[in-house]
C-alpha cells in the first residue's frame, strides 16, 4: 500500500506514522530521515542540501525530490510505503505524481490527520524541556513531580521558544496556506480520507488502519 499521511503540527504525524507502517509492513519515509541519511552518507545530494542548511538557506525543491526519487527507488519500498513530510504543497504533490507514474505506480491513500487549533496548542504548548537531559514533559499528560524540575535528573525545565503560543498559532497559520490547497488537491483526486485525531494514541491508530482496509478493498 503506498500512502501519504498529512497534519498539521502537533496532531501526531511521526508517532502514527510509525504504527502505521509497522501494521502495514511498509517503509516509513519521512524526509527528516532521509535528509538525514544523504548528509550522514555523504551523497552527492546530502553534500548539496548541506550547503544550503549550513548557510541557513532552505533547501530546494529539486534537492528534496531528488531524494524521494532516491529513497523510493530502493528495494524496501517496491511493494509499498509511507510518506510523512513530503509532499507539502501542490507543486510538490504533483511532482509526486508524476514520479510515482514514471514507476508505473500511484499513492492509495492520503491520510489526513485531523486535530483543531486549540488543541493542538495545548498539546504543544504543554511541553517543559530539561535544560541539563532534554527529556521532554507536558504539564497536563505526563508532569514532573514537582513543577519546573525534571524527575530524571532534577533540571530545570523549560519552554523552548517553539512550543510558546504565539509561536504555535504562527506555525498553524503557516500549514493552512500551505497544506489547505494540498488536501483539496487530494480530495479532487478521490484519495483523501480524513481521520480524527483526537484522543488517545492506540485509538487514532485503530481509526487509522479502518480507514486504510477501506481503501485496500
Amino acid at each position: 500500500m503506498r500512502v501519504v499521511l498529512v497534519g498539521p503540527p502537533g496532531a501526531g504525524k511521526g508517532t502514527q506514522a510509525q504504527f502505521i507502517a509497522s501494521h502495514l509492513s511498509i517503509p516509513k519515509i519521512s524526509t527528516g530521515d532521509i535528509f538525514r541519511a544523504n548528509v550522514s552518507g555523504g551523497t552527492e545530494l546530502g553534500k548539496l542540501a548541506k550547503e544550503y542548511m549550513d548557510r541557513g538557506d532552505l533547501v530546494p525543491d529539486e534537492v528534496t525530490v531528488a531524494m524521494v526519487r532516491d529513497r523510493l527507488s530502493e528495494d524496501d519500498a517496491q511493494e509499498g510505503f509511507l510518506l510523512d513530510g513530503f509532499p507539502r504543497n501542490v507543486p510538490q504533490a504533483e511532482v509526486l505524481k508524476k514520479m510515482l507514474a514514471e514507476f508505473g505506480i500511484s499513492l492509495d491513500v492520503v491520510l489526513n490527520l485531523v486535530v483543531d487549533d486549540d488543541e493542538v496548542v495545548r498539546r504543544l504548548a504543554g511541553r517543559r524541556t530539561c535544560r541539563s537531559c532534554g527529556k521532554v514533559w507536558h504539564e497536563l499528560f505526563d508532569p514532573p513531580a514537582v513543577a519546573g524540575v525534571c524527575d530524571a535528573c532534577g533540571g530545570e525545565l523549560f519552554q523552548r521558544d517553539d512550543d510558546r503560543e504565539e509561536t504555535i498559532r504562527h506555525r498553524l497559520e503557516v500549514y493552512q496556506e500551505q497544506t489547505a490547497p494540498l488536501i483539496s488537491f487530494y480530495a479532487d483526486e478521490g484519495i483523501l480520507q480524513g481521520v480524527d485525531a483526537t484522543g488517545p494514541v492506540e485509538e487514532v491508530t485503530q481509526r487509522a488502519m479502518s480507514a486504510l482496509r477501506r481503501f485496500a478493498d
